[in-house]
């Protein structure tokens, strides 16, 4: 696919994939807040959102950018939070948030400074608990990098949101997604790429990658081109697809989320997400389920959501919607006493969230009932106490098995097990 700039001089046309990735985006960063922001006992939260291909703010049908979707965001709950923390009595919440927007076409930064001033000054007027700093740079996403990372450092900002909404695949290097998570404590980066580029990147950077996962598939590197029209179409190369995204980046932050944009006119575009935490990637699956339909993986449901055998299981299509949840309850109440019996008979909440969300799209509702309701496990609290609804599990917990166990034996039984 020949990469498409967008037209910001005379009004870009906001694409299908773009409008399904802003909603995406939207909500997870107001739920973000809202996460980061939930301590009654806290007064101040600082953040830099980093967008670096940021556009000219606003599309030709008048909707708004990512840039504007994210001041939007910022000063909708800052002031939603404030009004909720003056109910209950809590103290006042100060947000204090820097937004790097940076773009290399000249017209599109022009664009974007004319629709974010009057935004700047409405809520410098009229929203005093939040505190806007907007920088912009114009340059390559990859020689500009370096001076963000810095002016990050300066600031120590360890709360770090990327988004890379590229065109194509060439305009992040691997190695600089890496960095993005080793540098800061709490970041996390939506990575967009062209699907059909993927197939050239791999065999170029990548061909023991690319040679490992087509070969089951009964398909040669030499067969390449043949492939960059039939992954629109077949699920069987979508689904080994997200197998390869998932190997070349998962060295890339403890949480990957593969899954592409489910557009009506084809399958053309991953939306990534990476990050250090996994009550992030909790969040985020919670996200696409609130938006079922909106982004799509092919496998398995429950845990080991990528172990399967494309020579001989064809995997399934999961738009986490009602159907594809109800496939995940029942592969989660087989998968996760698995797990726990695979580390003994016990393990805490807080290690199992660690070893379930890169390998799960399960909704985090759906994981607590598949434990709490499980007639063989039990949830315990730090002190000792048993938790009876799905509900009330916090990371301080511990799943226990029980000793009277009716669900299958746990040895000579094969079965997915996550490492």
């Amino acid at each position: 696919m020949t990469e498409k700039p967008y037209n910001w001089s005379d009004g870009a046309e906001l694409a299908e994939h773009s409008h399904r990735k802003h909603k995406i985006v939207r909500e997870y960063f107001s739920d973000y807040l809202h996460v980061r922001c939930r301590l009654p006992q806290q007064s101040k939260f600082r953040l830099a959102v980093v967008d670096a291909f940021a556009g000219g703010g606003r599309y030709a049908c008048g909707t708004p950018g990512s840039p504007i979707i994210f001041i939007q965001e910022l000063e909708r709950v800052v002031e939603a939070l404030n009004v909720t923390r003056a109910t209950n009595g809590m103290a006042t919440l100060d947000v204090e948030a820097l937004l790097i927007f940076n773009d290399r076409d000249v017209a599109a930064i022009a664009a974007l400074k004319q629709v974010v001033a009057p935004l700047e000054a409405q809520i410098k007027s009229s929203c005093s608990r939040l505190h806007l700093r907007v920088e912009y740079r114009n340059d390559t996403f990859e020689n500009v990098y370096p001076d963000i990372k810095a002016l990050l450092r300066r600031g120590q900002f360890s709360n770090v949101l990327f988004n890379l909404d590229q065109c194509g695949h060439t305009h992040v290097a691997t190695p600089t997604l890496t960095d993005i998570l080793l540098s800061f404590r709490s970041a996390e980066i939506f990575y967009t790429f062209v699907i059909d580029t993927l197939v050239n990147f791999l065999n170029t950077s990548k061909p023991a990658i690319l040679q490992a996962q087509l070969s089951p598939l009964g398909i040669a590197p030499e067969q390449i081109i043949s492939l960059q029209s039939a992954m629109l179409s077949r699920q069987e190369w979508l689904g080994a697809a997200e197998r390869i995204v998932f190997d070349v980046f998962k060295g890339c932050a403890p949480f990957v989320s593969p899954f592409s944009i489910n557009n009506p006119e084809g399958w053309r575009y991953w939306l990534i997400h990476f990050a250090n935490s996994p009550r992030a990637r909790q969040v985020y699956n919670n996200v696409l389920h609130d938006n079922s339909s909106m982004q799509a993986h092919f496998g398995r449901s429950g845990l080991d959501m990528l172990v399967y055998d494309p020579r001989h299981d064809a995997p399934d299509l999961f738009l986490f919607d009602g159907p594809s949840r109800q496939r995940s309850m029942t592969q989660l109440l087989d998968d996760i006493p698995r797990l726990v019996s695979a580390r003994g008979d016990v393990i805490s909440v807080e290690e199992f969230y660690q070893a379930v969300y890169n390998v799960t799209p399960a909704h985090s509702d759906d994981i607590h009932a598949a434990i709490a309701d499980h007639p063989d496990m039990e949830v315990i609290t730090p002190t000792g106490g048993e938790r009876r609804r799905a509900n009330t599990i916090t990371i301080g917990d511990t799943i226990r098995l029980k000793n009277q166990r009716s669900f299958f034996p746990m040895f000579g039984r094969t079965g997915h097990n996550s490492k």
